[in-house]
């Protein structure tokens, strides 16, 4: 997931020197760097335990489908927790108070994770199954599989609160979950380090050709999903063997993605000989 990894909860030190820089530069809060110091680090650290909580359930539904199931609809989860320093540089950007309840109240992509899962019916299963879940209440929902974005994203995104159970209280932890599927997460990493190069400064042949890209990735979960469905009815023990129709439909979907990836790969060598 973009964004980078926070120093340990615990280390002090680390935790001192963001709150510092994020301070630099408003010194009526320069003789409070002590007490927010304390603050932002439990802060970091309950979103720390938001995570654990939320990589837990999805763990455990992994655990579930690969030992009683025969399929597992999960293929990979990872989680992420943005630096203090990349909190507190927003926070300055967004006009966002530099406090733990300014920062808590207005920012809800701290806290990350992401679910990869083999076809976008699975992404589907995967959510319904969270949002299911009693302690886990869902603040926001955006489908950007049924709506991409203008580039060509997909991703289904919730956005949730978890409570995480501390010594003396009981605090909910807003965590993102994105779920993809394994060719949408390789389209967005894509997106994302060639952004990150250009400094969202993306030349015109290249968006152009990851938009075509993403039509690319998304014929190919179709197709692989219909190839799945198939595999699936022949080892349900079905009687006969998919219809003349369905093989043709089936062979017509993978020429249909050949095609496109080669057009994609035309158009993109020829606009990038245009200039």
């Amino acid at each position: 997931m973009s964004g980078t990894t926070t120093p340990e909860a615990g280390d002090l030190a680390g935790v001192r020197a963001a709150v510092l820089e994020g301070l630099g530069k408003d010194p009526r809060l320069a003789g409070e760097v002590a007490p927010l110091v304390r603050d932002f680090r439990r802060l970091m650290m309950t979103y720390k335990f938001g995570i654990d909580e939320v990589m837990t359930k999805i763990t455990v539904l992994r655990d579930e489908f690969r030992h009683i199931h025969e399929y597992n609809p999960i293929e990979h989860a990872g989680s992420r927790l943005k630096s203090l320093e990349s909190i507190l540089a927003k926070a300055r950007r967004k006009g966002v108070p530099l406090t733990p309840e300014g920062v808590r109240a207005q920012m809800f992509d701290i806290a990350g994770v992401r679910v990869t899962c083999s076809f976008v019916s699975d992404i589907y299963r995967v959510r319904d199954m969270l949002v299911g879940q009693r302690d886990l209440t869902v603040l926001e929902e955006r489908d950007y599989i049924a709506h991409p974005k203008g580039n060509g994203y997909k991703s289904l995104h919730l956005i949730v609160q978890v409570p995480v159970f501390l010594s003396d209280r009981v605090e909910d932890v807003v965590v993102e979950i994105q779920l993809r599927t394994i060719a949408m997460d390789f389209w967005a990493s894509l997106e994302h380090k060639i952004y990150y190069k250009y400094e969202r400064e993306v030349p015109r042949h290249l968006t152009d050709a990851l938009k075509l890209a993403a039509d690319v990735a998304a014929t190919l979960d179709t197709t692989m999903e219909r190839i799945h469905d198939e595999v699936r009815d022949l080892d349900g023990g079905a009687e006969t063997g998919p219809s003349g129709a369905d093989t043709l439909a089936t062979r017509e979907a993978i020429e249909t993605f050949i095609r496109t990836a080669q057009v994609t790969d035309e158009v993109f060598h020829d606009r990038r000989r245009d200039g």
